[in-house]
C-alpha cells in the first residue's frame, strides 16, 4: 500500500480530511489537479457563514498553512485522479499529470471578483503573518500511475454548469455569457443585468458590493427557488421564476422572452447578461456511485470509498459543511480500519475487517 488513505481533491473537504486523518495517526496522500489548494475559495471576496473567516482568500491561506504543518499528509499538486477502483482489500486510483494550470487569482473585498491583486490584512494596521505555501510535489510518476490504499476520500467538488445543460434556456448558442463571479463591479454599476440562474454567487456579489446601483433581473427555474432566500430581501433584485427563457437575436440591449411559472409571457430587457446556473458534480470514473441527480451520496458508495464536500449533494454546498464532511469521511475510514461501524450519512452503517479497536480512542 502507498499510504493509509488517499484523498482526491484539495478544497476545504479534502484538506479537512487530511488534517483529521493525521489527528488519528493515518498517513495520507492528497491529490489535487490545480497548482494550489482551495482554488475556488480564492475567488470569494466575502465569507459570512464560516467561523473565524471573513473572506475566501484568508480562509484558503489558513487551510494551506494547516496542510503545510501536517507531516502525515503528502500533497501532490498538478495531478488528476481519473479512475477509482474498489476491491475487497484496497482501492486503486489512477493518476495523470495535468499539463497546464491557470494561475490562481485571489480577490479581496471591494475589488472585481476576477482581479489579480494580493489579499490585504482584514484589519487596518494589523499585519498578516506570512504563510509558507504548500509547494507542488513533482513525483516521478509515469502517466497512468496507480496509487493503492485501504480507503479513499473523494472530494472533487463540482464544476460550473454550461447553458447547454439548462433545459429551460433557449437561444444561447454562440452567445458570450460570462459567469457572474467574473463580473467587474465598475462595468455593472448603474446598469440592468440579466442573471441566468439564482445560484449563490449572486448573494456573494451583492454582499461584497452593497454600494452598487445595479438592477439584477434574476431568471431561474422553479426547482432553484430555495436558492433565492438570501437575496430576496435585496431591493436591487427582481426575481422571475420561469419555465422557459428564449434569447432575442440582437446583441444589445439584451432581450429575452420568458414564460413564467404562472404562465405569463414577459419580455426581459437588460444591458448585460451573466450565467449563474449552479454546478454539476465532477467525480472521477470508476467506483464512485452517482444517484439520479448525478451527485454521489456517501451511503451509496463502495465500503472503501468515502465521498465528501460538494460532491455529496446540491443542497449542502457550503464551505462549513464541506469541511465537516471531509473530517467525517476521514473518521469513517479510520473507524473502518479498526473494524468499527461507520456511518457517513445517507445510508446504513457498514463494518469492515481490520485490527481491533484502539482502546485509547481520542477526539
Amino acid at each position: 500500500m502507498d499510504t493509509d488513505l488517499l484523498i482526491i481533491g484539495g478544497g476545504p473537504a479534502g484538506c479537512a480530511a487530511a488534517v483529521m486523518a493525521a489527528s488519528v495517526g493515518m498517513r495520507s496522500v492528497l491529490i489535487e489537479s490545480d497548482d494550489a489548494l482551495c482554488r475556488a475559495l480564492r475567488r470569494i471576496p466575502v465569507v459570512s457563514n464560516v467561523l473565524g473567516a471573513t473572506s475566501g482568500p484568508d480562509l484558503a491561506a489558513t487551510i494551506e498553512a494547516d496542510l503545510a504543518r501536517c507531516d502525515l499528509c503528502r500533497v501532490e499538486l498538478g495531478r488528476r485522479a481519473t479512475l477509482v477502483e474498489g476491491f475487497d482489500d484496497r482501492v486503486e486510483v489512477t493518476v495523470e499529470p495535468v499539463e497546464s494550470v491557470e494561475p490562481v487569482k485571489p480577490v479581496r473585498l471591494g475589488e472585481p471578483v476576477g482581479s489579480v491583486k494580493p489579499v490585504e490584512p482584514t484589519e487596518p494596521g494589523k499585519p498578516v503573518k506570512p504563510v509558507e505555501p504548500v509547494k507542488p510535489v513533482r513525483s516521478a510518476w509515469a502517466r497512468g500511475s496507480r496509487l493503492t490504499a485501504p480507503y479513499v476520500v473523494v472530494a472533487t467538488g463540482v464544476g460550473p454548469l454550461g447553458p447547454e445543460e439548462a433545459g429551460w434556456l433557449g437561444g444561447v448558442a454562440g452567445r458570450a455569457l460570462p459567469p457572474l463571479w467574473e463580473a467587474d463591479p465598475a462595468a455593472i454599476d448603474d446598469r440592468t443585468v440579466l442573471v441566468l440562474g439564482a445560484d449563490r454567487p449572486l448573494g456573494t456579489v451583492a454582499r461584497a458590493h452593497p454600494e452598487l446601483r445595479t438592477r439584477f433581473v434574476v431568471a431561474y427555474p422553479p426547482e432553484d427557488a430555495y436558492k433565492t432566500e438570501e437575496i430576496r430581501p435585496d431591493a436591487r433584485v427582481e426575481l422571475v421564476a420561469v419555465r422557459r427563457l428564449e434569447f432575442g437575436s440582437g446583441p444589445a440591449p439584451v432581450t429575452a422572452e420568458v414564460r413564467t411559472v404562472e404562465g405569463e409571457r414577459r419580455t426581459l430587457t437588460a444591458d448585460l447578461a451573466f450565467l449563474n446556473l449552479g454546478s454539476a458534480p465532477a467525480p472521477p470514473a470508476g467506483a464512485v456511485v452517482a444517484d439520479r441527480s448525478r451527485y454521489c451520496p456517501p451511503g451509496r458508495q463502495h465500503p472503501r470509498v468515502f465521498t465528501a464536500g460538494d460532491l455529496r449533494s446540491a443542497r449542502f454546498q457550503r464551505i462549513a459543511t464541506a469541511m465537516g464532511s471531509g473530517g467525517e469521511a476521514a473518521l469513517g475510514a479510520y473507524y473502518a480500519s479498526r473494524g468499527l461501524p461507520t456511518d457517513t450519512g445517507g445510508g446504513p452503517s457498514t463494518v469492515m475487517g481490520g485490527p481491533p479497536p484502539d482502546p485509547a480512542g481520542g477526539g
